[in-house]
């Protein structure tokens, strides 16, 4: 590499498996994202760290599984809510803050979603701006929410809107990522662009629900797909289209309904069931990486930091225990990937595990399970090997004993051995309360729809 690249890291709400053309939708139309994957890398086998938002964000954003930064549960909850006072703890260490440190100007435009008190924003972890969302896009007054507080809308550390209109809310983010590019075409930058598409509710512009073939779901894909394209435009118009790696992927599996497909896999958004954790993931880099390549080895979100540090010259404390692995070979070369391994946790509940090609359930929900299955043969989880490979099962409950001492797992009642607190305030707020003569420009979201 003649210069370190820029990176672009386009993170999608919820998209499933099936969503994109080149996964194999055949109603959502992606050509943008499917050129992408023609002429760069579209990996098989990618996950993220856990089948929801907050846990799967902290982790992929620290290079660890959620329960090693605490990010299990939040108090009681699956994922961050408005003015909890937890969220990523200060002294975690981020990508942004490894390739701040490395000279490089960082922003997220998005769902933020690790915690929305002041010391847990994107300004105190590695980010120099920040546009979005604290949090998903269904924590605002909506008819159906159990939520009273408004959905605020925030540049920097201010909070600049409250019940902002949805159906612009894309456009607007591509309006700050494009003059972000702009803005640092003459040094090297880090854009983590968190869409809230497909997130529930499904709000986008006119112009996509129109056309779209899927319903409201197929608008926002496609309004997806359009902004990485105005991405791509400007990364083109200034020059810098072949000194970017961009990457396009989701933070978890879709939920299966209004339109979203995780197929051929099993399952779905808050399951250990594949449709739950592997997603999309689309990395583009002309005239540099692989062009037209298909991965089908075992890669995972949390290998994003240390394979950015190693691009991006940033600096990994080798005495920090993360759970990244650098992977930077394999974008230039048919090489096998480092991880051979993978575990899947609910909450702090450790349900399986993934070696090579096979994948052992032994909880669900709680109960025991003995399920077994050949991922390479069967990505639909659908042939129960289990009694046929007992050498095999053997293997992966090792494993997945070795995980728990490390990780903790609250099926089996151990306590983990190398796992970090969460951050915690004291006296927490949210960042908007209702105040029924606050000029609104949505008083109350319509749809019905959370998720």
């Amino acid at each position: 590499m003649a210069q370190r690249p820029n990176i672009v890291l386009m993170n999608c709400d919820d998209l499933g498996y099936g969503d994109l053309g080149c996964y194999g939708s055949a109603v959502n139309r992606t050509p943008t994202l499917d050129d992408m994957a023609k002429h760069g890398i579209r990996f098989t086998d990618f996950y993220m760290a856990s089948p929801v938002c907050s846990p799967s964000r902290g982790g992929m954003l620290t290079g660890c599984y959620p329960p090693r930064i605490g990010f299990g549960t939040f108090e009681g909850e699956w994922v961050l809510f408005p003015g909890q006072g937890v969220g990523l703890n200060s002294s975690e260490v981020t990508i942004a803050e490894i390739l701040r440190d490395a000279g490089y100007r960082t922003k997220i435009v998005g769902k933020w979603h690790c915690g929305d008190q002041e010391e847990f924003l994107p300004l105190n972890h590695g980010f120099d701006e920040y546009f979005g969302l604290p949090y998903s896009n269904d924590m605002g007054r909506q008819k159906t929410s159990r939520l009273n507080t408004p959905l605020p809308l925030i540049d920097g550390a201010e909070v600049i809107e409250e019940q902002p209109d949805q159906r612009s809310l894309t456009e607007r983010y591509v309006e700050q990522a494009t003059r972000f590019i702009r803005q640092n075409k003459e040094n090297p930058f880090f854009l983590y662009f968190a869409h809230m598409h497909v997130h529930l509710p499904l709000y986008t512009s006119e112009e996509f629900v129109k056309n779209s073939q899927n319903g409201d779901y197929g608008a926002c894909v496609e309004c997806i797909d359009w902004a990485a394209r105005a991405v791509l435009h400007e990364l083109k118009k200034q020059g810098l289209e072949e000194n970017t790696l961009f990457i396009f992927t989701s933070d978890n599996g879709g939920r299966g309904d209004h339109g979203g497909s995780n197929r051929p896999l099993r399952g779905k958004k808050g399951t250990t069931w594949e449709g739950g954790q592997r997603v999309p993931c689309i990395m583009y880099w002309p005239n540099h990486i692989r062009e037209g390549a298909e991965v089908h080895d075992l890669v995972t979100s949390m290998d994003f930091l240390p394979t950015f540090a190693k691009l991006c010259g940033g600096k990994v404390d080798p005495d920090r225990k993360i759970d990244g692995m650098d992977f930077s070979e394999m974008l230039f070369s048919d090489t096998a990937s480092p991880r051979n391994e993978f575990f899947y946790y609910i909450r702090e509940a450790l349900e399986a595990v993934r070696v090579g090609d096979w994948k052992l359930h032994t909880s669900k929900d709680g109960e025991a399970v003995k399920l077994l299955y050949n991922l390479r043969k069967d990505p639909g989880e659908t042939n129960n090997l289990y009694d046929e490979y007992p050498e095999i099962v053997a293997k992966l409950e090792a494993r997945l004993e070795y995980c728990r001492h490390d990780l903790g797992d609250t099926v089996t009642g151990t306590a983990g051995e190398n796992v970090r607190p969460i951050g915690r305030v004291e006296n927490p707020k949210p960042l908007a309360e209702y105040n029924e003569d606050h000029p609104y420009i949505v008083m109350m979201y319509d749809s019905e729809d959370i998720g």
